[in-house]
């Protein structure tokens, strides 16, 4: 007679909890900050099919990690929620807390009820009127519901990218900072030997939810919008009085002299030419040579100004 298998409730737990954990892990992370005009929605995909951030209501974002079936379902899940509860009453009357409490409630009850607990991890988002009234749930796999402030971060290394976001952020961001600080961020670990990476912008899914908007505040920013608003190539530092290494200079245009028989000479760059022999008569044209090869200081002076132009044949 075989035993009946027995598992503690405690374990079962562990076990759902540590399935879920890994998940979660191995999906590619999620910043959600908020700036001086909303809230933005910055998401490491690689995929154009796939959306890890998408609007739920009028002023209502979401955003997750895992697995995207599961999350998928909550996102769909969520805005027909919304959109009974906005029809039956007020769209006024639709908030992210009630969503993010909807939420809580369904994970929860798959998480204890389910063999397979969902492998996701949730954001809603609800921009407000004014800096300071943004509202940011975050909801885990097991039902859990943590009122954060000012940004979160979810999925892979969350910790570490949490820990650097926390140093660099402050509140009342313009937009193009808090890209670029969301962005370094999620680059902040994963890289060769522990290295920043470099994520560049079709690598990026990035969402807005625009405070000023009169009713539909989501925005996504995409193409030229999104690689305008992320940082350049840093420079390298290089000490005064130096050329960067990567700057092409100048080339030097190569001096043209002119000799006494006419021919140009051309200097070489960096080499010094010897300077002309003095001029015996300044001030006085250079006499014609003779065919002879005779002549000195007295024919010269003889000879007179040298016409400009060719001498006439049979000329001495």
């Amino acid at each position: 007679m075989t035993m009946p298998f027995y598992a503690s409730v405690e374990q079962i737990m562990r076990d759902r909890s540590e399935l879920a954990r890994k998940g979660i892990a191995r999906g590619r992370s999620v910043a959600v900050l908020s700036y001086a005009d909303g809230v933005v929605f910055i998401a490491e995909n690689a995929s154009t099919a796939l959306r890890k951030v998408s609007e739920i209501y009028d002023r209502i974002g979401f955003a997750a990690v895992g697995r995207y079936s599961e999350y998928d379902n909550l996102r769909t899940a969520g805005i027909r929620l919304a959109d009974m509860r906005g029809y039956s009453y007020d769209r006024r009357d639709v908030s992210g807390r009630q969503l993010a409490n909807s939420y809580a409630h369904a994970l929860n009850s798959i998480f204890t009820e389910q063999q397979k607990p969902y492998e996701v991890e949730v954001c809603v988002a609800e921009v407000g009127k004014e800096v300071g009234a943004d509202q940011l749930y975050r909801i885990t796999y097991d039902g859990s519901m943590v009122d954060e402030r000012d940004f979160v971060i979810m999925g892979g290394q969350a910790e570490a990218m949490t820990l650097t976001l926390r140093e660099i952020y402050r509140p009342g961001l313009p937009l193009a900072e808090a890209v670029e600080l969301g962005v370094r961020a999620l680059a902040s670990v994963g890289g060769s030997a522990g290295a920043p990476r470099d994520l560049p912008a079709d690598q990026l899914e990035v969402a807005i939810l625009d405070r000023f908007r009169p009713q539909r505040a989501f925005k996504r920013i995409t193409a030229a919008a999104l690689a305008e608003l992320l940082p350049g190539p840093v420079a390298p530092d290089v000490p005064a009085g130096e050329s960067a290494p990567d700057t092409p200079e100048t080339p030097e245009t190569p001096e043209t002299t002119q000799t006494t028989d006419g021919a140009p000479e051309v200097d070489a760059p960096g080499v010094i030419a010897p300077p002309p022999p003095p001029d015996p008569h300044p001030g006085q044209p250079p006499a014609m040579p003779r065919p002879d090869g005779a002549g000195g200081e007295a024919d010269d002076a003889a000879a007179g100004p040298a016409e400009s132009g060719p001498a006439s044949p049979g000329s001495a």
